[in-house]
């Protein structure tokens, strides 16, 4: 049996009208389809089919948790994934992309493997910034990280206030110049 024969959808013989489909894909799913962004999850998707006479528009809901290595400590950490994507596959006489959301597949075959389709959507829901809630990162790796940079990582995602220092404490002094003129244009 191939490795992801569950994945497969026979359309040519799918009777026009909606049907139904669930899958669950875990660690087993993510490490078989070798991807490089996920490697471990568990992920419902619920889709929907709408099938016409040439073509289905696939309507599909992802929800579930996704481990991904944080972008400052590298500890794995559980990302929430909850997407909507749409697909629609027309025939056609070979497999083609039209677009980023159309696919055409081979009207003598009629079939189509969701499998890479479901990795992909997965992998875009994942935002390109991941890091731990603040304090649960790797305590270890945050003091070499603050040892060997002059940024505190400890406030990363908050913004000086008007009229504070927009200039962390230990910068190159060389750039003094550069904040006085700062200052200057401010008042």
């Amino acid at each position: 049996m191939e490795l992801f024969e569950s994945y497969k959808i026979d359309l040519k013989n799918l009777t026009p009208g909606v049907h139904e489909f669930s899958y669950l894909l875990e660690d087993k799913f993510f490490m078989d389809i070798d991807g490089d962004q996920v490697r471990e999850g568990k992920v419902d998707v619920s889709l929907r089919v709408k099938r016409s006479f040439m073509m289905s528009e696939m309507d599909f809901q992802i929800k579930g948790v996704v481990k991904v290595l944080c972008d400052r400590c590298l500890d794995e950490m559980d990302q929430p994934i909850d997407t909507t994507n749409h697909l629609v596959v027309k025939f056609g006489r070979e497999h083609a992309e039209e677009s980023d959301d159309v696919v055409i597949i081979p009207e003598e075959e009629g079939i189509i493997n969701l499998a890479w389709y479901l990795y992909e959507f997965v992998a875009l829901a994942i935002p390109l910034k991941h890091v731990h809630a603040p304090g649960e990162c790797n305590k270890e790796m945050e003091a070499k990280l603050k040892m060997h940079t002059a940024r505190d990582w400890s406030d990363e995602d908050s913004h000086a206030e008007d009229g504070e220092e927009e200039f962390p404490a230990g910068t190159d002094p060389r750039w003094e110049g550069l904040r006085q003129l700062l200052k200057n244009d401010n008042n």
